[in-house]
């Protein structure tokens, strides 16, 4: 798909100024110029391409991953003169060519990274190489500072090690010069100075001669003469010589890392075409940040909805001045293909029928547009444009003459894949003729299935446009009373030219208007009223309406609330009285564990709390089954009864939970019992007639005698012999 979109079309919508504006967003002179050479993007896939990147980079400034720095320095001239065989250039062109690589190699790392949320930048990333071949080899050769190393070949290193060597003996023989002559008396007070990247010593004018060396100068006054000493001239000589061969040394390193870099040329233009791109995309982004655009849905339907559209220029003009902007809601499809717009001079008309031209040209040039998120809008293959006053002195037309041509370029190329929009349609000529032209040409528009929006006050054209199945009147708001324009759209509807309403507002007299009244055809008249009037009663129907449904709103809005509220006390009740309920439960069945659990521990018979707690539960099944006899039969009724068995299954292992933990407390509370007993009986000092038992038997003897640690007890039949720690108390000894 080719655009016919032509340069009086950019020109009339003010294009040019929109470029301008997002010109101004680019960071660099390259950018700046590819944007203001932009023009509608020819086929759809580059068109879409373009659109999702400028969408990917504005997503990026809510998001955490911001697209890289892609700053970057002009080095086009310097990767021309690259590829000329035996060329080199500055150090400081290398650095700003291995600054050019590392920020496209940083983008390719970035968008291989976060593909998912550029998926698009990604794409395009990977049509270009990755290498640090050339920032390695820069880097190998040049310092940041702009100076070739010193290990850039071993000649520069010698070079530069004898320089040094020179300098210091220069130094030295500087300070020697300078030592004796000061002794000597020679020197002005401020001893030295520089002339010519030198040193020389500040020799009183008396002493010149005194001082051997090179005169080099001497002061305005001419009380100070400049002396180069004689022992640095030599040294001075053998200087510069180092500092020529440094100078050719450098150039043949620098010679030698073009050789390097040249074959690199085409990717270096790669990585400069790249960031063109960029920057161009990230001013698109930063201007749509700046007037709130978005991404429409493109859709393959032929249709225009553009919701809360705004002019962009108008917009920023008017948001400079702290003016707000009334947006625009318009639509164009299949049942409504094309909109009569009338009304009054100044009402809005023209700026209405721009702004769905330039955002539709803006879009199909990759630029986000400043509507409603929810819009949509189709591809057109051409967009016409006849707006504004267009005479021709050069090619002597006039306006009518000029339009006529204009129209007769329409017809040509008018299709069902074309937009038009034309002001102040069939002006120029005589309103009766020119308007059964304009008519015709409307006619002609129609059948071929165009799309458009055209401007009118003609009241032909208006009937016209009733009559036809898919052309739609509309007109631009009109305060009746002030005779002020709304600048709002109204769809469906002609409107009044408000002639003489608006005539009487700027002081024309009452007189004229009426003699001028007296000049026109009276249906004329009639009907202008009839449309006037009509358009008061819709205004005052509107605003009816839109009472009524702010009432209403209102209304619905507070039942809901009431409802709401109903809800919760009802869900709050409902969950008290459930709680309520366990709540009793539980006390039950706390009274009914609690009374089990002293009976257990005053008969410390496990079987018989076993057998009760059995008993308690199965009771407690016929209780529940008894209050539900009946077999729930339907689906909502077995999902109840599964409910209820689990939360039964629940209660019941909580109070097994409770029974073992309390079985437990209790035995560990015998155990602490039991060691208390243990300790007191292992210090228990035992005597003679105490009633024991040997640890471990059941037979009970009295100890008969004690003998240190040992014991002998007497069972009756028999006696038996034993240490103390083998012994258990029964009965203390009667005294």
């Amino acid at each position: 798909m080719i655009p016919n979109i032509s340069n009086k079309t950019l020109q009339d919508l003010e294009f040019t100024t929109v470029l301008q504006h997002v010109a101004a967003h680019c960071i660099s002179s390259l950018g700046k110029e590819r944007v203001l050479e932009i023009t509608p993007i020819s086929y759809r896939k580059g068109l879409f391409k373009e659109l999702h990147l400028v969408n990917e980079y504005l997503s990026s400034f809510e998001s955490e991953n911001r697209v890289p720095n892609h700053g970057f320095d002009n080095v086009s001239e310097q990767i021309k003169r690259l590829k000329i065989e035996n060329s080199f250039i500055e150090t400081e062109a290398f650095l700003k060519i291995a600054s050019t690589s590392i920020t496209v190699n940083e983008h390719l790392k970035f968008f291989k990274k976060f593909k998912i949320q550029f998926p698009t930048f990604f794409e395009l990333s990977q049509k270009i190489e990755f290498t640090t071949y050339i920032d390695d080899e820069i880097k190998k050769i040049i310092e940041l500072s702009g100076e070739v190393k010193n290990n850039a070949s071993t000649t520069l290193k010698q070079i530069r090690k004898d320089i040094n060597h020179v300098r210091g003996k220069i130094g030295a023989s500087f300070t020697s010069a300078l030592s004796s002559s000061n002794g000597a008396g020679f020197l002005d007070d401020i001893r030295e100075t520089v002339v010519d990247n030198q040193r020389v010593l500040a020799v009183k004018a008396m002493y010149r001669k005194k001082v051997s060396g090179s005169l080099l100068g001497s002061s305005k006054s001419g009380g100070i003469v400049y002396i180069a000493p004689q022992a640095t001239l030599s040294y001075s000589r053998e200087y510069q010589n180092l500092i020529y061969e440094e100078k050719q040394e450098v150039v043949k390193i620098l010679r030698e890392l073009a050789t390097t870099i040249r074959p690199m040329t085409s990717l270096l233009e790669e990585y400069i075409e790249y960031l063109i791109h960029i920057d161009a995309v990230g001013a698109k982004a930063k201007y749509a940040h700046e007037i709130h655009a978005v991404l429409p849905k493109i859709t393959k339907e032929k249709k225009i909805y553009f919701k809360n559209a705004v002019h962009p220029v108008l917009w920023r003009k008017n948001n400079e001045q702290g003016l707000a902007t009334i947006s625009q809601t318009i639509q164009l499809h299949e049942k409504q293909q094309i909109i009569v717009i009338s009304g009054p001079n100044a009402g809005g008309k023209s700026i209405t029928l721009k702004t769905i031209g330039l955002l539709q040209v803006m879009l199909q040039s990759g630029i986000l547009i400043p509507v409603d998120e929810r819009s949509e809008t189709y591809i057109f293959e051409t967009i016409l444009t006849d707006i504004g006053d267009n005479q021709s002195i050069e090619n002597h037309l006039s306006t009518y003459s000029y339009r006529l041509k204009n129209m007769r370029s329409f017809l040509r190329k008018c299709n069902e894949e074309t937009l038009f929009l034309i002001d102040e349609f069939g002006t120029g000529s005589d309103p009766e003729l020119g308007g059964a032209l304009a008519e015709i040409f409307l006619e002609e528009f129609y059948t071929k299935k165009a799309f458009g929006i055209i401007t009118t006050h003609y009241s032909n054209l208006k009937v016209l446009a009733n009559e036809l199945e898919n052309v739609t009147n509309a007109n631009m708001q009109f305060d009746e009373r002030s005779l002020e324009p709304l600048y709002k759209l109204f769809i469906g509807q002609a409107g009044s030219s408000f002639t003489f309403e608006v005539a009487q507002k700027n002081g024309i007299p009452y007189s004229i208007i009426n003699k001028a009244k007296k000049r026109v055809e009276t249906e004329k008249i009639r009907l202008d009223k009839t449309i006037s009037k009509l358009q008061k009663e819709r205004n005052r129907l509107q605003k009816n309406s839109e009472n009524l449904e702010k009432q209403k709103k209102i209304g619905q809005e507070h039942l809901d609330s009431l409802q709401d509220k109903d809800d919760k006390i009802q869900a709050k009740l409902a969950g008290f009285q459930e709680l309520y309920d366990n709540n009793q439960k539980m006390l039950s069945l706390g009274r009914k564990t609690n009374e089990l659990l002293n009976k257990y521990f005053q008969t410390n018979n496990k079987k018989e709390l076993t057998a009760n707690f059995n008993k308690w539960v199965a009771d407690e099944k016929v209780k529940h089954a008894k209050k539900s006899p009946l077999k729930p039969t339907t689906k909502t009724q077995k999902q109840k009864a599964k409910i209820v068995q689990q939360q039964l299954q629940q209660v019941i292992q909580k109070v097994e939970k409770e029974v073992l933990e309390k079985v437990v407390e209790v035995r560990k509370e015998k155990k602490v019992v039991a060691a208390k007993v243990a300790k007191e009986k292992s210090e228990y000092n035992y005597v003679i007639d105490d009633r024991v038992r040997i640890i471990g038997s059941n037979s009970v003897g009295t100890i008969e005698k004690i003998e240190k640690k040992k014991v002998v007890i007497n069972f009756g039949f028999f006696t038996t012999k034993t240490t103390v720690d083998k012994l258990e108390l029964v009965e203390k000894a009667k005294n």
